[in-house]
């Protein structure tokens, strides 16, 4: 056999292969920047956040939840798509476990992303009220945002039912004014814990009009790898950290940054 006709014989397996991974569906899905909410506002024409039991306070500024828009968990993604995107810094190509940790039907995971929005939003609120030093036994705290999924709203949950009870502490807003976004989950202590497709949230909340992003502290880096520029990257781990960094940022005084 010519060396000609060898090669080819040899690299026909290979090329198979390669039309079969183009072809084929792979374990990842697609993100992007996806919709912010400001917890201090409203939506569909009700307020995110209502307190009753405590007088609250009228704000100014923007606390700005965000997320990522995905393909669905039983999207295909091929070979091709995943390419085109993997370059792109406004899009991502994540793992879908990552994304889609449980599994199951997409009907099984909404479910399970609307059960775990609403655990988030019973420790945020138990965050809040705990670091206010007030009673969840006088002090009610409803949210309405429950068709957004997953827990990563938490910390900024919390951080609007301080600033509608208790501003910066001084009778200011705790926002400053400021358009600020960020992300994180929480739990009833206040502990601030890691949440994925945070440099695609920095763009949403860049795009929506956000100068200041909260960040987990473990996803630093993560965040500063697609940064929009003039966004100011504030890294916590508890509510209380967050809450005196708002302060300090309010005050003109020193505030760490990733």
């Amino acid at each position: 056999m010519s060396r000609p006709a060898a090669l080819a014989v040899c690299a026909a397996p290979l090329l198979a292969l390669f039309a079969v991974a183009a072809l084929a569906p792979l374990p990842f899905v697609l993100a992007s920047p996806g919709l912010t909410t400001d917890v201090l506002g409203a939506k569909d024409g009700k307020p995110v956040i209502t307190v009753t039991g405590a007088p609250t306070r009228e704000t100014s500024g923007h606390l700005r939840m965000t997320t990522i828009l995905a393909t669905g968990p039983s999207s295909t993604v091929g070979l091709a798509e995943l390419v085109d995107n993997w370059f792109r810094t406004d899009r991502a190509v994540m793992p879908k476990e990552a994304v889609y940790p449980t599994g199951g039907s997409d009907k099984e995971i909404t479910a399970h992303n609307l059960e775990e929005m609403t655990k988030s939003q019973s420790a945020a609120a138990q965050a809040a009220l705990g670091f206010l030093h007030k009673s969840p036994d006088t002090v009610k705290v409803e949210l309405n945002l429950a068709d957004v999924g997953g827990p990563s709203a938490g910390l900024l949950f919390s951080l609007g039912i301080v600033d509608k009870l208790d501003g910066d502490g001084k009778g200011g807003d705790l926002t400053g004014g400021r358009d600020i976004a960020g992300t994180g989950t929480i739990t009833a202590d206040g502990t601030v814990g890691a949440v994925g497709g945070v440099a695609l949230k920095t763009q949403a909340a860049a795009r929506d009009g956000a100068t200041v992003f909260l960040v987990p502290k473990a996803e630093c880096s993560d965040a500063k790898s697609e940064l929009p520029k003039g966004m100011r990257l504030i890294p916590v781990t508890t509510l209380t950290e967050a809450v005196n960094d708002l302060r300090a940022l309010h005050l003109g005084e020193p505030v760490p940054s990733c």
